[in-house]
């Protein structure tokens, strides 16, 4: 009986190392795994998108005999960036508005093209706060708390619409879970935003992750005190009964 019960503690002690052995490496290769895959998934993306319109003479792969994955991402950087660079002087700017006249014209690709170029504008502009804040609110309902990511100042016909608004009210990206891309916006007062220390990227992980990942956080008044002698503490007490006698 007894050879039998070691037997089987040592075969419940191996499966249980082999266990943790697995969960290990999944924790290692699983999120390498899924990185490599979405990157890979980007660049084939933009390569099929890109790759098309590039002159047969100019591809690597017509000399190579192989594709050579991320040469239309690069190719795509190089032309925005001398887009960028023929837009900065007087001929480039009159080009653009030359084909933005052409897009006023038509009906509805006008209105998608102020829409995306408006967003745009805002997003990559280096005054902007957008999204640089995390907060909660309470959303859907009162008594219920949601992260949510600070876009601005809320401005417009809305703040004149909105009861008691006064100018108080911000915009506010309430994201899904497990899908931050998609949310709801909402204009909360300022007054009820409470505005968190963590990071954007901490408070993305926190959504996608559906609150598994949070981020680690120390208020000042639980930081642990560093210990000191009691010889010291002696010291310190008569220090300060002679500065301030009883």
């Amino acid at each position: 009986m007894t050879g039998e019960h070691h037997e089987s503690g040592r075969h419940t002690g191996l499966m249980a190392r082999l266990r943790n052995y697995f969960l290990t490496g999944l924790v290692i290769a699983a999120p390498l795994f899924l990185t490599v895959y979405i990157v890979r998934i980007f660049i084939d993306w933009i390569d099929s998108a890109v790759t098309p319109y590039i002159p047969v003479a100019y591809k690597p792969d017509t000399y190579l005999h192989y594709s050579v994955p991320g040469f239309g991402v690069l190719v795509a950087l190089l032309f925005i960036t001398l887009l960028g660079f023929l837009t900065a002087n007087i001929v480039g700017r009159r080009l653009v508005n030359m084909g933005e006249s052409l897009l006023a014209r038509m009906p509805i690709v006008r209105n998608l093209y102020r829409g995306l170029k408006q967003i745009f504008e805002t997003a990559v502009s280096p005054n902007t706060r957008a999204f640089k804040t995390v907060g909660l609110v309470e959303f859907p309902r009162k008594g219920m708390w949601s992260i949510a990511f600070v876009v601005g100042d809320t401005k417009g016909e809305v703040v004149t619409k909105i009861p008691g608004a006064d100018d108080d009210l911000v915009n506010v990206f309430v994201p899904t879970t497990p899908t931050p891309l998609s949310g709801y916006l909402v204009f909360v007062k300022k007054s009820e935003l409470v505005l968190l220390d963590m990071t954007i990227e901490e408070g993305a992980k926190m959504v996608i992750s559906a609150g598994l990942v949070t981020p680690e956080y120390a208020p000042e008044s639980s930081l642990p005190v560093e210990p000191i002698a009691l010889r010291e503490a002696e010291q310190r007490l008569r220090e300060a009964e002679r500065i301030n006698p009883p």
